[in-house]
């Protein structure tokens, strides 16, 4: 009884979807076959819009149905190693540009006590407004929102909303300057 419950608990977080993708998209370098993953992860169940591209699969990660919890608008360019967290809720704009290796991170621990730091795991939904770029290395963390016309600077740590048509960076991430 103890090893069936350990290989369940192992086993918990592996997605036969995204197995089945990884699979289909194996032979597909970095930057050739857009479409193909764009039309393969619609197959498992990722709401995606018309004309949006991935340059490399993204790695998806979460517990339980993460499929349902990620939604992508029109129009959209997704670079190398993006790293997508759906521990709850991602929902991304229409025009919107996402660099090499950003990190959309869904959930976080609570703060523990002195023995153990890293406490409870908790979840927010990130949402990312039209027109957004994310520059490479950005890193959006739990219930973030960004606002529609806004840059957020390469390697910036997004810690708090963001208003539309301004630019931040930095760790963590500040205003920079007015867009519109």
């Amino acid at each position: 009884m103890r090893v069936l419950h350990a290989i369940r608990e192992e086993f918990q977080s592996m997605h036969g979807k995204l197995l089945f993708a990884s699979a289909v998209l194996l032979p597909f370098p970095m930057y050739t076959g857009n479409r193909i993953r764009t039309l393969v992860l619609r197959l498992i169940g990722v709401d995606i819009g018309h004309g949006t591209q991935f340059s490399d699969r993204p790695t998806l990660t979460g517990p339980g149905d993460i499929y349902s919890r990620l939604s992508i608008g029109r129009h959209c360019w997704f670079n190398i190693r993006v790293l997508i967290n759906l521990g709850a809720s991602v929902t991304v704009g229409d025009a919107v540009f996402i660099g090499h290796e950003v990190m959309l991170l869904t959930e976080s621990h609570e703060l523990g006590p002195a023995q153990q730091r890293a406490g409870a795991l908790s979840a927010a939904p990130i949402v990312i407004g039209h027109g957004v770029w994310l520059g490479s290395r950005a890193i959006v963390l739990p219930g973030v929102a960004i606002g529609d016309g806004a840059i957020v600077a390469a390697g910036a740590v997004v810690t708090a909303n963001v208003p539309a048509n301004v630019m931040v960076g930095g760790v963590p991430a500040r205003f920079m300057r007015n867009l519109a």
